[in-house]
């Protein structure tokens, strides 16, 4: 196979381990394993937790001692072994223990999959959106399986079919752990300085990567919103369980053109003009979910899903292996991994949680206030953006220097 055939296909296996369990654990934990509130917030903090390890160890390890795509099969492997028992853990603690082994070793994937894709592909902006694509192809083939396994259980069948969520990732992971060997040779970068970590947090000194980084953590909270409240949303409007998953997944269907055209409005519209548009795609998606009728129209408007990741986080990413050195590469991805999987996410289940809390008329939540929030939010980092984000086309050696 051709290297960027290859690296499709980890892209696509990445992605169907996290398609398969992300969009419904919140409902697993809460009706299956009936964790409290505080448990279950808990259990999606180990990501954060995971991300800023994965900063310290993930990107220092890749980046100095280990070859990419090793790193990638040993992650994997465990990733896997930790899914299995994921599946017939019933108690709090062993399900956090395991769950946050699990995140130790995938979080740091996701920076590394880009790492790697990067280092082989030979026009970034033209190819990494064509690769990246499959990822979303793999997350739509993780979800829509479910509709099936899930149709006409109740009591303790639904309970054992929720639970093939991490049976489902288990298998994915230990096929990428097998495929990670047949991935290019990607060995260390090496480098002067021992801690890559902090040369990528050094590089924060430069105005545009500083502003970048505040409107990353800003629009990855409102990010959050979107996996935080828009299935209870969905249910609160008349749309049956089975169907939340397949249509949430629109918005990944729609990512596929959007990554595959990616390269083409990098080139033509910049980078500051194509990220705000993908926050952009935020702000009129949770304005149309804060009006709250029709139901068609608020699942048609997560199409603007494609324009919020590729436009956006893709971008950055991108921009990010674009900016920095070669020797810091895989370690500022992982700076940037750290907001977009980790603090982010951590600061907006907070968040949301909060104001679920607060904008509550007897058991019921005032989603047109929560997503009223999530759209203001959006808007201000759309323009501090506009106002801040001027890269130089000298990037790298105006950072060196």
């Amino acid at each position: 196979m051709g290297v960027k055939t290859r690296l499709s296909i980890m892209m696509f296996l990445e992605y169907v381990i996290w398609g398969s369990w992300l969009p419904l654990m919140s409902l697993y934990l809460s009706e299956t394993l009936h964790f409290t509130g505080v448990q279950i917030g808990w259990v999606f903090g180990t990501q954060a937790i995971a991300a800023i390890v994965g900063m310290f160890v993930g990107g220092q390890l890749a980046d100095r001692y280990f070859a990419t795509e090793r790193f990638l099969a040993g992650s994997h492997l465990i990733g896997g072994i930790a899914m299995f028992a994921l599946s017939v853990q019933t108690q709090f603690w062993p399900f956090f223990v395991g769950m946050l082994v699990y995140m130790l070793v995938y979080i740091p994937t996701l920076s590394l999959t880009n790492s790697i894709s990067f280092h082989h592909l030979k026009d970034a902006q033209e190819e990494f959106g064509q690769v990246r694509m499959f990822g979303t192809i793999g997350w739509i083939a993780a979800s829509w399986p479910f509709v099936f396994i899930l149709a006409g259980k109740t009591g303790v069948e639904l309970q054992t079919a929720r639970a093939a969520i991490f049976t489902v990732a288990g298998v994915a992971s230990l096929a990428l752990a097998g495929f990670s060997l047949l991935l290019p040779k990607t060995p260390p970068a090496g480098g002067a300085t021992k801690n890559a970590p902090f040369e990528g947090l050094r590089l924060l000194a430069t105005p545009a990567v500083a502003v970048l980084f505040v409107v990353t953590f800003i629009d990855t909270i409102v990010h959050q919103c979107y996996f935080f409240w828009t299935g209870p949303f969905l249910s609160h409007i008349g749309l049956p369980d089975k169907w939340i998953m397949p249509a949430m997944s629109i918005g990944q269907i729609a990512e596929i053109s959007t990554m595959a055209a990616l390269g083409y409005f990098l080139k033509r519209l910049g980078w500051r003009t194509t990220m705000i548009i993908g926050i952009l795609g935020h702000v009129l998606r949770f304005f149309i979910y804060s009006i709250g009728d029709p139901v068609w129209l608020i699942i048609g408007s997560n199409i603007v899903h494609g324009f919020c990741y590729a436009f956006f986080f893709a971008s950055v990413y991108i921009f990010v292996d674009e900016y920095f050195p070669k020797d810091a590469r895989a370690s500022a991805q992982s700076l940037f991994n750290l907001l977009i999987v980790g603090v982010g996410p951590f600061v907006g289940n907070m968040l949301w949680g909060w104001l679920g809390d607060t904008y509550k008329v007897g058991e019921l939540v005032d989603f047109q206030k929560v997503f009223l929030v999530a759209s203001g939010l959006g808007l201000a980092a759309a323009v501090l953006l506009f106002i801040g984000f001027h890269p130089s086309k000298k990037a790298t050696a105006e950072v060196r220097a």
